[in-house]
């Protein structure tokens, strides 16, 4: 009988600190706030200019980036990331927009204080141009 309470008791340490080992996706969570100074198409979304909060998540195979409006409305977004690589910590933190006769487009969301760049699905368009801002992004990791 002690010995089967010895072991339930060893199990269930054992299950508690396997629990607060901390996982390799969450490890790669980010979160912080920005800044947008003009109306942006990020995939489906348009999002209004004002100031926001960020952060990512894994989702199975899937990492998503939810947004919250802190000025205003309060609206909030959950958009699929196309695909993440790693930002060297050299890299500027920042939002890569693409302009297109219809409007900027988000692209890529760059977070080297977490070590990745978020990459976004943007419509194909002729001849247009790339461009970088610096959308004061302020991000930490998890």
């Amino acid at each position: 009988m002690k010995s089967i309470r010895k072991f339930v008791y060893a199990a269930l340490l054992m299950l508690s600190a396997l629990n607060f080992t901390p996982s390799l996706a969450s490890a790669q969570d980010a979160a912080g706030t920005f800044t947008l100074t003009h109306e942006v198409h990020w995939q489906s979304a348009i999002v209004r200019a004002g100031k926001y909060r960020f952060s990512t998540e894994t989702r199975g195979p899937w990492e998503m980036l939810r947004l919250r409006n802190l000025s205003g409305s309060g609206a909030s977004f959950m958009l699929l990331v196309r695909n993440t690589e790693t930002s060297q910590p050299s890299d500027l933190s920042q939002i890569v927009l693409i302009t297109r006769s219809s409007g900027s487009y988000v692209s890529a969301m760059q977070l080297p204080e977490s070590g990745l760049t978020l990459h976004f699905t943007v419509p194909t368009g002729t001849s247009e141009m790339a461009q970088s801002i610096a959308a004061s992004t302020e991000s930490a990791a998890r």
